[in-house]
């Protein structure tokens, strides 16, 4: 029994880790922590049975932060992302389209000629007023690696369909401004 749950345990908390780290959405991050909850049962099957308090506990534990993963992010943040959508949808129909500033991180940029040449990592706006003054947007580089941090002026870019287009072309977002990085 021990080697079974050991088996089932290994293999969700690895599903789990891999849905809650790839930052999919309210969603896929809840259902990560529905997963991360059945690996802690699993991992405190095998310690109640292989008699190993400090596995037995530390996965009541984790059992518990995982429920209120789930709390947090299956009730709380999906009940927050379909407010902003219900918005969104209703907005088109007043005739002024808005779009749910949350949905910024990772959109893809694309240049006149529909190239995928950047993706939005997050926007900053003036206080004073609270309009958008520009984006950060991420360049080349894999999963962090290599990528650069451009600002792309919110007046180059405009917003539709789930993408971000700009009448820039590859060389000239290379020598937008840097943003500006922690020391």
């Amino acid at each position: 029994m021990a080697d079974a749950a050991g088996w089932f345990a290994l293999a969700a908390t690895c599903i789990a880790a891999l849905m809650t780290a790839a930052n999919l959405g309210a969603r896929v991050t809840g259902w990560g922590f529905v997963v991360f909850t059945f690996g802690a049962v699993g991992w405190a099957v095998v310690g109640w049975v292989q008699h190993e308090q400090q596995l037995l506990y530390s996965n009541v534990f984790l059992g518990i932060v995982d429920v209120f993963g789930v709390w947090r992010w299956l009730h709380h943040r999906v009940r927050i992302a379909d407010t902003a959508e219900a918005e969104e949808r209703s907005s088109a129909k007043a005739g002024e389209k808005l779009f749910s500033l949350g949905k910024l991180d990772g959109m893809e940029v694309l240049s006149a000629s529909g190239e995928a040449i950047a993706h939005a990592v997050d926007a900053l706006a003036r206080c004073r007023d609270g309009r958008i003054d520009f984006m950060i947007i991420r360049v080349g580089g894999v999963g962090g690696l290599g990528e650069t941090l451009h600002r792309l002026p919110w007046a180059d870019a405009t917003i539709g369909d789930g993408v971000i287009r700009t009448a820039l072309g590859p060389d000239s977002i290379a020598r937008l401004p840097a943003a500006h990085e922690p020391a």
